[in-house]
């Protein structure tokens, strides 16, 4: 197969011409409730081919390597004429081509786990779940794998080969009292990892189950503005979906407003505020050092020192803007062209404690954990899956319902405390832009103490 790709690429005619491939392997298995819902192996073989031409893109997809320098002459033909009814011509930002091999390795490799023993291990935490409390009225347990060997190559001289393992598992409960009164409880869990990772996780499924309950006796929060301290998974998600996007520069140079507010050099938080993009942590879900357009992964310092450092870039990106690459290319699967898409996303570690955060709050809301939300530009919405009441400096009775909201350059501003206790969480979902979902990605924060946050309550 090198030998075909190496020659499928010299034989183009294209300015500028890439081929990715990839090799699969999944399975899952889904409980819901008493019943299996899912149970299923796949094994899956593609590649896409990108050509440039007079500034034009052009794309072709295949599963049948046999096809690959058919498909070369495909794209190179859709990229003469892209190139020649455009205005706007594509520029590469240039790097140093790269060859390489990166191998994971995996403590129990999950392809060596039949499909029977992974299914008992989701059953027995389904039961966990169920048999918790007669409150729970349905439960949902989710596990999967993927291990994805991709290769990439192009007509600058580069070859690379990744292998990429990921495993998640999803533990959530609904519990109920009643019809007005549902509440859910969840565990979500995802890393580069073996199956070893997804085994022991009994305490995690009673931990879903009994917040479930526990939030079915939790009184609803008043709406009005509080001081707000953020958990590390919170404020993992808050930086991510409200200013990481913003700061993918394929969003931010085709929208003039934008360009104009997110001006390097500018502030945007106190000298304490740190937000990075670290494109590759080992260990973390989707973590491999090469994006895919063969850029090594950087650490990206998109704010530091309070002031606005950086954007995400593309080499398409990076040459429009007169940047350099950052790593940030990423595509979902050989289906799709890379887009600017995050990967280890978070907030450095401050100074304080969290007993140092509590102090002087008379009454506010220690948040915890993202369940569900939305965002538009500079404007959010998140709900915490569950928090607590601050009073007198003191964490106090569990309370549901909480909405935050609001600007997030105004809320980056409001920053008042950034404790020294970061952590990063994976998830076992993932994040979706350009109709590409789910990309493996990894959040983190330590906790945050945020002035003047706008409550939404029930």
């Amino acid at each position: 197969m090198d030998e075909l790709i190496r020659q499928a690429i010299a034989e183009s005619g294209a300015d500028y011409t890439e081929v990715r491939i990839e090799r699969a392997s999944r399975s899952q298995v889904l409980f819901r409730k008493e019943k299996l819902e899912n149970l299923e192996h796949s094994s899956e073989f593609g590649g896409i081919v990108r050509c440039l031409k007079n500034g034009g893109w052009g794309i072709a997809v295949f599963n049948d390597i046999s096809q690959l320098k058919d498909k070369v002459k495909e794209a190179t033909r859709f990229a003469a004429l892209v190139g020649a009814h455009t205005d706007d011509e594509v520029q590469l930002a240039a790097i140093d081509p790269a060859q390489d091999t990166i191998h994971a390795e995996l403590a129990e490799d999950f392809r060596t786990v039949s499909l029977d023993e992974k299914k008992k291990l989701a059953e027995a935490y389904n039961q966990i779940l169920l048999s918790y409390d007669k409150r729970i009225v349905a439960t949902t347990v989710r596990y999967t794998d993927s291990f994805r060997e991709l290769t990439f190559a192009n007509s600058d001289g580069a070859y690379i080969v990744q292998e990429i393992p990921d495993v998640t598992l999803m533990l959530a409960a609904v519990a109920s009292d009643g019809p007005q009164n549902i509440q859910q409880g969840f565990e979500s869990l995802g890393t580069a990892a073996g199956f070893e990772y997804a085994r022991g996780r009994e305490e995690e499924a009673k931990t879903a189950a009994k917040r479930a309950v526990d939030l079915l006796g939790a009184r609803s929060v008043s709406g009005g503005k509080y001081t707000v301290i953020l958990d590390p998974a919170l404020a993992g998600v808050f930086i991510h979906e409200a200013f990481g996007h913003l700061c993918e520069a394929d969003f931010t140079y085709k929208n003039e407003r934008m360009r104009k507010i997110l001006q390097v050099g500018s502030r945007f938080g106190n000298d304490d505020l740190n937000v990075v993009d670290e494109g590759y942590i080992a260990g973390l879900r989707g973590n491999v050092p090469y994006d895919d357009e063969g850029t090594p992964r950087a650490k990206t310092y998109l704010i530091k020192n309070g002031i606005l450092n950086s954007l995400l870039h593309s080499r398409e990106t990076a040459a429009r803007m007169g940047v350099q690459p950052t790593g940030n290319a990423r595509a979902v699967s050989y289906e799709h062209e890379p887009i600017v898409r995050m990967t280890n996303t978070y907030i450095e570690n401050g100074a304080h404690t969290f007993d140092e955060m509590l102090t002087g709050i008379d009454h506010g809301i220690y948040a915890i954990r993202a369940y569900g939300g939305q965002t538009m530009f500079e404007q959010f919405t998140f709900s915490a899956a569950y928090a607590y009441a601050i009073e007198n400096g003191k964490v106090g009775e569990m309370v549901k319902d909480v909405v935050l909201t609001g600007n997030v350059f105004e809320t980056l501003r409001s920053i008042e405390m950034i404790g020294n206790d970061k952590k990063m969480f994976g998830g076992a979902g993932g994040c979706g832009k350009g109709g590409q979902f789910p990309l493996p990605v990894t959040d983190g924060a330590p906790h945050i103490r945020i002035a003047n946050v706008t409550i939404g309550g029930k």
